[in-house]
């Protein structure tokens, strides 16, 4: 619901930038494990865009010239917590053998709320330490996914 005092509503989340030191071994994660597909590419800035639905996630490419104003101050610092990023109903056995075929290792699965009502979640890491939540549509009593 639209707040009348606000000149817009909000819609979701558009993007999310993650910060990277290794931008073939980045794509290679983001299509092979997570099946996101390139979206918009800034070579000057050594930064590439992957979609995941319909939002997009940055990878910034640190060791990149362009990059320079993303440089963390601190070493080894983060500005993200995670990101969840919604996904269809799937297998929770499938997914553990497909994380387990990439060596991408579960850190914690559990039932959490979010924007779709309660639902599966899986936390693992991308090969920079962006930790990412992977989560499934709400789940109800009688099984149906609506």
């Amino acid at each position: 619901m639209k707040n009348p005092s606000l000149p817009f509503s909000l819609v979701g989340i558009d993007h999310v930038v993650f910060l990277v030191d290794d931008m073939q071994k980045a794509l290679k994660f983001y299509e092979e494990v997570l099946g996101a597909h390139i979206g918009y590419s800034y070579p000057t800035l050594g930064m590439e865009q992957v979609w995941c639905g319909s939002a997009l996630i940055v990878l910034w490419d640190i060791t990149h010239p362009g990059a320079k104003d993303a440089v963390p101050a601190v070493s080894g610092g983060r500005n993200v917590d995670h990101i969840c990023i919604a996904t269809t109903t799937f297998d929770h056995d499938a997914m553990r053998e497909h994380l387990a075929r990439h060596n991408v290792a579960i850190e914690r699965e559990a039932n959490h709320g979010g924007a779709r009502g309660m639902g599966h979640s899986i936390y693992i890491r991308d090969p920079f330490g962006n930790k990412l939540e992977l989560k499934g549509p709400a789940e109800y009593p009688d099984g149906k996914d609506w």
